[in-house]
């Protein structure tokens, strides 16, 4: 894609005061909500509309309401004081009412409005002590100009003293720059959807006729949210197709390994996870190089689907690695995987930040001469010193906490290995689609046998004594509890001294020994230690910050107490709720919360009593807040849609990506009629990341 951008677009891009009637002042008003050019005016559509349609008396209209009427102007009342109004009586074809200005110079007023002569008038019109008046019109002009008043105006996000007529003016003053561009979207799709082409529903969208035009579904509003998504899914298609070109190497396994290992499993596989190995199989089989997302809820058993993944590289020669975010997920990983492992005969072995010396160069050595079949470990794996024999995949677990740019880098590594990506965050569809658009999908929607539900119930915190005596009941049982202290304010070391305050008060309840203790600021040495007594049943009962949050497996705990649930998002209770009900004993989870709940907060732990359904539950978490929130926008990696919708639209999105796909198996290099517009639509969104792709690609 050399050569730089079209020039067809080039006045689309030039300075915001190369628009007639735009000055410096009113750029530099712009500037700070992103609107720079021309383009970022016609990107910028109305969210709302005032109907402004000529009636014949303004008793046509229940004020307080937008009026426009033609009047007679009758007599001007200066006013006799300072700070008092200039009033205007004028008279409709039924009725008479004031129009009002304040700080009026009166000479403007007297020209504006005539006495004797009839005008248009248009603005709000409120009662005031009974009397119908209109403070400052918005629009006065003469019957012969009735015209220029539209009989729907739109209403723009304005910003830093810029007027509504400013606005006005300059998305006018830009539309008359929109070039007529051939059409980038599938035509089938077009006719489908009854769109306009772009320009049109550009003057469509800036030019409402009434409020529906103003809706998501309204043909020209869809049609430049599809503009939006597709250009976007374009470069995540560019993005995947790359790196499928990468040299890939087929891996195809004999299912030796893998057949030990379901021999020695207790249950069956469930469909969703045989399907999902399959999935895996397929692709690492194939001369391409595998990018796949493997997406399952809480407890869907992920873990052996990774273990199979593993073992199809071990099966066709080479080596699988597997990285986590954090030293206790990377331990945990190990634990689960190692006696499976054992099982099928393959070695496993870890690798952290921790290793040192001649333990670490022996793994090391090791692992380069192909000895070690699976390594587990933290992003430690991906250091210089770190060399494989030969590493045929790469597992990332919880990839959402590296960041889409690290990602990137791990599959720029040189690395030809084939990459699946684990998360155990259901993430809506459409969330799915915009950040993981470049990868394939796999979905794990059925929990394994042998999972119990999980009882949740809501508990105001006035309760607390009652919830410790439970707990010591249970406790003496023989049952294992997690308590999650409330997250405080943005400081780390707050969340710490509120999560050693409960420590102690449960320690002087429960006894010495029986409670453990884990925040993120403890030394890692001590973390594992305490996290070792508790999977072990040394400890009853682990005290903790949201440092559990992801993949901390220990079956026999059956309680989970979540304090001030109410600061915590759905997911992340989800999450927190997932780590009981691993095992055969009935689970509880208590939500305990601080009175008086906001309306949000009350509805998001009805919510997650109501379902344990992870999908569900984000879609909610979605609905309620926005999609940025979501999946935490700092490292999201997620579009910034101007006018797409994703909580909404989400539909778009999922035909944007197979448009998108198909379009490149059939133009990888976008030389067709269509894949030229593309090029055109890829520089008007701004697509920088697909325009280096083209060009190096």
């Amino acid at each position: 894609m050399s050569g730089g951008r079209p020039e067809v677009l080039w006045p689309l891009f030039a300075d915001l005061t190369s628009l007639h009637g735009i000055g410096p002042r009113t750029a530099a008003a712009l500037a700070p909500a992103g609107i720079e050019k021309p383009r970022d005016l016609l990107f910028t559509l109305p969210y709302a509309g005032v109907d402004r349609r000529l009636r014949r008396t303004i008793r046509e209209v229940e004020p307080p309401a937008t009026a426009t009427v033609a009047v007679t102007v009758g007599q001007h009342r200066p006013p006799t004081t300072r700070g008092r109004p200039w009033r205007v009586t004028v008279e409709d074809a039924t009725t008479s009412f004031q129009i009002v200005y304040f700080n009026a110079r009166g000479d403007h007023v007297a020209r504006l409005l005539p006495t004797g002569q009839r005008r248009i008038v248009s603005g709000k019109l409120e009662l005031f002590d009974g009397i119908a008046q209109m403070v400052h019109p918005d629009h006065v002009v003469p019957e012969a100009d009735a015209a220029e008043i539209p009989a729907f105006e739109p209403v723009y996000p304005l910003h830093g003293g810029i007027t509504p007529r400013i606005m006005q003016r300059a998305v006018l003053a830009a539309l008359d720059l929109v070039p007529e561009l051939a059409e980038w979207i599938d035509p089938g799709q077009v006719a489908k959807a009854r769109w306009p082409g772009w320009a049109a529903a550009l003057r469509l969208a800036h030019a409402p006729g009434d409020m529906t035009d103003l809706s998501l579904t309204a043909p020209a509003r869809e049609r430049l949210a599809y503009d939006e998504v597709f250009a976007h899914q374009v470069t995540l298609a560019l993005a995947r197709a790359r790196a499928r070109r990468a040299k890939g190497r087929p891996s195809a396994g004999d299912g030796h390994l893998r057949a030990r290992v379901l021999a020695a499993l207790p249950y069956r596989p469930t469909a969703a996870q045989s399907r999902a190995v399959a999935e895996i199989a397929a692709d690492m089989a194939a001369g391409l190089r595998m990018t796949r997302l493997l997406q399952g809820d809480v407890g869907s058993g992920k873990t052996l689907v990774a273990l199979m993944a593993l073992l199809i590289a071990v099966e066709a020669g080479g080596q699988g690695a597997m990285m986590a975010p954090t030293e206790i997920l990377a331990r945990q990983h190990h634990d689960g995987l190692a006696p499976l492992a054992a099982a099928a005969g393959v070695r496993i072995e870890m690798l952290t930040g921790r290793d040192k010396g001649a333990e670490r160069q022996a793994k090391l050595s090791d692992l380069a001469a192909g000895r070690i079949d699976i390594l587990v470990g933290t992003h430690a794996l991906f250091q210089k010193d770190v060399v494989f024999g030969d590493l045929r995949l790469a597992i990332v677990d919880e990839q959402h906490r590296f960041g889409v740019a690290q990602r990137m880098e791990l599959g720029g590594k040189g690395l030809a290995a084939d990459m699946l990506v684990m998360t155990a965050t259901p993430i809506p569809r459409s969330l799915a689609l915009a950040q993981y658009g470049d990868m394939d999908l796999s979905v794990l929607d059925e929990k394994p046998p042998g999972r119990s539900p999980v009882t949740t119930a809501l508990v105001s915190s006035a309760r607390l004594g009652e919830v410790v005596e439970h707990l010591r009941r249970a406790v003496a049982e023989g049952r294992q509890a997690y308590w999650v202290c409330p997250l405080v304010e943005e400081s780390e070391t707050s969340d710490r001294t509120a999560a050693e305050q409960r420590f102690r008060q449960l320690r002087a309840a429960l006894g010495e020994g029986v409670a453990g203790l884990v925040h993120g600021q403890l030394p890692p040495a001590e973390k594992d230690a305490a996290m070792a007594d508790f999977v072990a049943g040394r400890t009853r009962v682990l005290v903790a910050t949201t440092v559990i949050e992801v993949g901390v497996n220990v079956p026999d705990a059956s309680i989970m107490v979540i304090e001030g649930a109410e600061g915590f998002g759905l997911a992340q209770l989800h999450q927190l709720r997932g780590r009981v009900g691993r095992g055969t004993a009935q689970s509880t989870c208590l939500l305990m919360f601080t009175p008086p709940l906001s309306e949000a907060g009350r509805r998001r732990l009805e919510i997650l009593r109501g379902t344990e359904d992870g999908f569900r539950i984000a879609e909610e978490d979605l609905a309620m807040r926005g999609a940025g929130d979501v999946i935490g926008t700092a490292q999201s990696g997620l579009p910034r849609f101007r006018i797409a919708d994703l909580e909404r639209q989400a539909g778009l999105m999922a035909v944007a990506q197979s448009d998108a796909r198909k379009l490149l198996s059939e133009d990888p290099e976008l030389t067709g009629a269509r894949g030229q517009a593309v090029r055109v639509l890829l520089w008007l969104m701004e697509q920088d990341r697909a325009i280096r792709l083209m060009s190096v690609g």
